[in-house]
Order: C-alpha cells, then structure tokens, then sequence
C-alpha cells in the first residue's frame, strides 16, 4: 500500500464521483477505479458499495476515512514541523551567557528573536567565560556570550557590544560626593574584582588603565560574579572597576562614577562578543546569528 493509494481512496470517498475524482487527481476513471480495487483486495474488505448511478462508502469505507483523515493530518503537521525546523523557526536552543550580558546585550537579544520565533524553546545558562567554552566544546549549548578574546580554533567568535568601564564606591566613600574620578586617586585603594583567567580580555584593559594611571591595584579580594563584587562594594570592603551596564543592578550602598582623565580612553573598553562552533549547521543558531550580528 503506498500514500497515493490512500489520497485515491480519500478523493473518491469526499467527492463519491469517481469521474469527478479522477478529474481531481489528474488521472483518468479506469487506473482510478483499478486502484480503489487493488486497495480493496489489498485491504481485505470493500470500501465503496457502487451502482451505474451512485457510489456511496460502506460501513467499514467510513471507519476507514476516518482513520485515513487523521494520517493527512498527522502527514501535513510532520511536513510543518519539518519546514519549520529546517527553517530554524521550531526547535530548541541553548544559549549560554556571562551574567553582565543581563544587563546590557542579552535581553535585546531574547526579546528580538522570541518576538521572530516564538516556537523555538531557549535554554538559558549563566557561565564564565571558561566554562562557556567547556560546554560548547562538550555541546552542552549552542551560543555563548563572553568576554573576548578567545583563541579556539574550532569557535568563531564576534564582537557585539562594547561599553565603558566605571568606578564603583561604597556611598559612604570620601569620593563618593565627586562628579567623576581621577583613577590616580584610588592608587591606595583595596580593590575588588574577579580573576583573570575569567575574563582577561576586561581584566588587563581594567589593570592596563590602572597602571597607566600610575599604581597597580591592591586586589584584596577576587570574586566570580560581577553582582557579588558590587555586594562586597556596599558592605565596604573596597571598590572596583566594572562595566558601566552594571549601573542596571541598582544595588543600594554603592554609587558609579566615571572615569575623568584626558590621557586614559575608557570607552569600548569592556566588550561581550558572541561565539559558536565553526561550521554548525543548526538553523535555529543561524537564526539567532542573524539577529545578533545583523539587528542589533
């Protein structure tokens, strides 16, 4: 039994004409009402009771129609479902994601393709920058969201947002009162941040602009978490250097100051880039690709 037998069948069965169902299917009467014969004793019972002036189903025809209507339409939902996912428009995607990027990149982000492709499941993981490319790696998720530079051959990776580093005080600091900061007056200063190896490509610029200020930083304590540095800022345990997104956070106790200096460029300086495996071919990462790169 093949499909077309089944559309046969279906045809003659809503039109109960086998000329005019012929004529629907483009074929001729005589191979039509062969087929629906050959179906029959394939079958084992008879679908159509016929006389010269009518053609009606039988008991057993009807049940069958019934059955067969429901393999249409579970044939047309595959077919949909398989188009869509072809077209990156259904499926699932994972995405992992530096916890900074919540601040600034990642919600324009979601909110654009969620808009686009609403039947796409995303799968959202906070990870460092490291354990971002463990899962990639591993295919735990299909995106990431990271501070460059990375220098993996299997990735590609793409800047896609850049954005200005700021002071972070206690509000209760003596410099909390001023405009914005001279770095140079946070030379004897306990600082907080998170380890290099998380992040260098924000960790030397932040260390870089220090030391081009005249003092490397008294690092008393390191912290994973940019949310976690910003707490330990407002419990007074010391201040910090961070990207200027965080002021998002609002984080009583803590007050954001940018740097005043006409020899030290701090713009552009923290950046997030968008990174995935060399030649996937997974729509749905393309899709999200589009938007990423192209829109936003």
């Amino acid at each position: 039994m093949e499909l077309r037998h089944l559309r046969y069948f279906s045809t003659v069965a809503t039109e109960l004409h086998f000329g005019r169902a012929a004529e629907k299917l483009h074929i001729a009467q005589p191979p039509l009402s062969k087929q629906i014969q050959d179906l029959e004793a394939e079958l084992g019972f008879e679908l159509f009771t016929r006389t010269k002036r009518s053609v009606a189903l039988t008991p057993a025809g009807q049940a069958f129609l019934i059955e067969v209507s429901q393999v249409f339409q579970q044939l047309d939902r595959a077919i949909d479902i398989g188009g869509k996912t072809s077209r990156g428009e259904l499926g699932q995607i994972s995405i992992g994601f530096v916890g900074s990027a919540t601040y600034n990149i990642l919600p324009v982000m979601l909110q654009q393709f969620h808009d686009r492709y609403p039947q796409v499941q995303i799968k959202l993981h906070e990870l460092t920058t490291d354990r971002q490319l463990i899962w990639l790696r591993e295919g735990r998720i299909d995106i990431g969201l990271i501070r460059p530079p990375i220098v993996e051959r299997d990735f590609v990776s793409q800047v896609i947002f850049q954005e200005s580093v700021v002071v972070a005080l206690p509000t209760h600091h003596h410099l909390a009162t001023q405009d914005s900061l001279d770095l140079a007056t946070l030379a004897t200063e306990p600082f907080i941040l998170f380890p290099r190896k998380l992040a260098p490509g924000l960790y030397d610029p932040i260390i870089a602009i220090c030391q081009a200020a005249g003092f490397s930083p008294l690092v008393v304590q390191e912290c994973i978490q940019m949310q976690t540095i910003v707490s330990l800022v407002s419990a007074n345990m010391g201040v910090s250097i961070l990207p200027e997104s965080i002021q998002e956070a609002q984080r009583q106790g803590v007050v954001y100051k940018p740097i005043r200096s006409e020899s030290l460029s701090v713009e552009k300086l923290a950046t997030i880039a968008i990174v995935w495996r060399r030649n996937d071919p997974s729509p749905t990462m393309n899709k999200l690709l589009e938007i990423a790169l192209n829109e936003i």
